[in-house]
């Protein structure tokens, strides 16, 4: 289940906060390795590592590093302050963490009794990736809107894994990361999906929140074995909370699998199986006979959800401007370009729904 090794911090390659990448020398020779600073402490050149290899070797390519477990001859300090939400649960790395909902924290009273999102839009997508072409297209069209970003946990758990959160956190298109269920190191940590939504509008005071699992997904090839099936249960939890849920489609035209090509029956399963509450769901208006595919295929929704036609004109550049490199399952913007302009025009028409 689990290849250890035992290696020697080579170079610190680069680093993004809560994350730093190394080359570590191993009996097979040097190899990428990533440390969480908060969990394991901060890794130097010559320092003794405890490593798990098993995504390394597996040829993972979203996970494809060794992961440090611990700086054996260096362990950090203790942990101090409150938090009594434990994350990553009997696990050997399992975290304490302080969650906005629990009765230590400042934000407990505002939370205890909170029951609605009131109205805020709610952007649900199947991929990690899709978070930042939705913002792309989000702030073309409204500049200024307050976004909050809630991790569920169908991929990776450290929400320090993922750059471009990092990145678009520090130039401000997200006023805050609130990681739920058992992902954590978000600004706020919640213990459901919930309680993340509650979080991001009345403790982070989004005016939009954007919903999607950690980089890393996980899919089988089965009808119902793939981690996006929490896209499904997100417009669920926006819905009952009296939020506005908008459906992003996975969609792609760069995806040559059939399961995939056009809209994904990632996106079919979630929210026309998964998803009990009515969502709004954005059509882009591709050109061709792909995009009348697409507009086929989702017209499979339209039985519980309202479809709503969404122009891409503009978008295209929009997304040539994104602060982070765009890229899904490897592919870039011009190699998947329907998959992004699909994503940003969810985000496109969340800017439209806000008053």
């Amino acid at each position: 289940m689990i290849r250890w090794r035992k290696g020697e911090v080579v170079r610190i390659r680069r680093e993004w906060p809560g994350a730093v990448e190394l080359d570590v020398s191993v009996p097979e020779g040097e190899c990428r390795a990533l440390a969480y600073p908060p969990l394991v402490g901060r890794p130097e050149p010559g320092d003794e590592v405890l490593l798990n290899t098993t995504a390394l070797a597996m040829g993972l390519g979203t996970g494809g590093y060794a992961m440090v477990v611990a700086v054996p001859n260096r362990l950090p300090q203790d942990p101090d302050g409150p938090g009594h939400l434990v994350k990553a649960r009997y696990t050997p790395l399992q975290a304490t963490v302080l969650g906005a909902d629990e009765q230590d924290s400042p934000h407990h009273a505002r939370l205890r009794e909170a029951d609605s999102l009131d109205g805020m839009p709610v952007v649900v997508a199947d991929l990690h990736s899709a978070l930042a072409p939705i913002l792309c297209g989000l702030y073309e069209a409204r500049q200024g809107t307050r976004v909050a970003y809630v991790m569920l946990d169908g991929g990776a758990l450290p929400v320090w894994f993922s750059m471009s959160a990092a990145r678009l956190r520090e130039i401000g298109w997200l006023a805050g990361v609130v990681t739920v269920g058992q992902s954590f190191g978000g600004d706020v940590e919640a213990v459901t999906a919930h309680t993340g939504l509650l979080a991001a509008r009345h403790v982070l005071e989004a005016d939009v929140a954007i919903v999607t699992q950690g980089p890393g997904n996980l899919g089988t090839g089965t009808r119902w074995g793939f981690s996006g099936v929490s896209a499904g249960e997100a417009v669920n939890a926006a819905g009952v909370l009296l939020g506005r849920p908008v459906a992003a489609l996975r969609v792609s035209e760069g995806d040559l699998r059939e399961r995939h090509y056009g809209v994904s029956h990632h996106s079919l399963t979630a929210y026309g199986r998964v998803a009990l509450t009515p969502a709004e769901v954005p059509v882009p208006e591709l050109a061709g006979e792909f995009g009348e595919r697409v507009r086929d295929q989702a017209e499979l929704l339209a039985v519980r959800h309202r479809l709503v036609s969404v122009p891409v004109d503009g978008l295209h550049e929009a997304l040539r401007a994104s602060p982070v490199r765009l890229s899904t399952m490897g592919r870039g913007l011009e190699e998947d370009l329907a998959y992004f302009l699909a994503s940003a025009a969810a985000g496109r028409l969340a800017a439209s729904m806000l008053p």
